[in-house]
């Protein structure tokens, strides 16, 4: 009598009889089959349907940066779904049971409530995260500038970006604030280089040996497999007292736009000097700029 009370005061509606216990169990049986199957079918759908999303490119081609971004998307949809589909087999278990859930759940919603107040910027961090990754907004290897710091991606999660700087210092930024970020190694780039020649030389002539030589090095097999588009004379970019300086724009991969714009100013100003156009070309090295990165 008195185990009869104690199971009524927790909750069941009436205690076990043979044919009770046989029809819960066989309830118990019918909601764990379902539950692997929805599971692994659902988990098996959605991986798929994922990494064939997140692979897809222009090109339509596969890359180890497309491959890991979909394995991880697929990672957390097949998480997700586990989560749901043995939640909800838990609770028609206990519902099986005979257990009132009415008070449960008023708890758990309470505790959820107060979990998600406390969570908000955890979600926040999350849920960008999640749509950094869905977007392919950059991935690890690539250099991206965020809130004025530019490094080289070294992780990416959920919760995090960590990349490092120029100078080695790693920073770790949560992906909830991040508002904006540019991305160097995203597709293409272009080396820029800027060549500073007197005043008094002739422009014409520098200029046409300026686009000779640039040309000579986007042909050199070296260097012609990372050049997309033939290199571009701008033009004069700046006038000086003494100097003018004449711009040269080439598209390029994203790994191979700073050293080919070194190769660049080191084969012109040689061939500036070796023809005389000028005694002396001045091509200034631009500002320390990220890492190069493969893409």
């Amino acid at each position: 009598m008195h185990r009869q009370m104690d199971i009524e005061m927790l909750g069941f509606e009436s205690p076990w009889t043979l044919e009770g216990f046989l029809e819960g169990g066989l309830q118990f049986v019918l909601i764990l089959v379902l539950a692997i199957l929805f599971s692994r079918l659902g988990s098996r759908f959605a991986a798929r349907s994922i990494r064939s999303i997140a692979t897809r490119s222009p090109l339509r081609d596969s890359s180890p940066r497309t491959e890991q971004r979909a394995d991880t998307l697929a990672g957390v949809a097949v998480s997700l779904i586990r989560i749901v589909v043995w939640t909800m087999a838990g609770l028609l278990v206990l519902d099986v049971l005979g257990l009132n859930l009415g008070p449960f759940l008023a708890g758990a919603s309470i505790v959820g409530v107060a979990l998600g107040f406390g969570a908000q910027s955890l979600v926040k961090d999350f849920l960008s995260g999640f749509f950094i990754l869905v977007e392919d907004q950059y991935a690890v290897g690539d250099v991206i500038t965020i809130a004025d710091q530019t490094g080289t991606v070294e992780e990416i999660d959920l919760r995090t970006t960590r990349i490092r700087a120029v100078d080695g210092t790693v920073w770790f930024v949560p992906n909830g604030e991040i508002r904006k970020v540019g991305n160097a190694a995203k597709d293409w780039g272009r080396a820029i280089v800027d060549v500073v020649v007197p005043r008094k030389a002739d422009l014409d002539a520098a200029t046409a040996v300026i686009e000779e030589e640039a040309a000579a090095v986007a042909a050199d097999p070296a260097w012609s497999d990372s050049v997309l588009e033939p290199p571009e004379i701008l033009g004069v970019d700046a006038m000086g007292v003494d100097n003018i300086t004449v711009r040269v724009s080439t598209k390029t991969t994203p790994a191979q736009r700073t050293p080919l714009a070194r190769a660049m100013r080191s084969r012109i100003s040689y061939r500036l000097r070796r023809d005389g156009v000028v005694a002396e070309a001045t091509i200034p090295e631009p500002e320390p700029q990220e890492p190069t990165s493969s893409s």
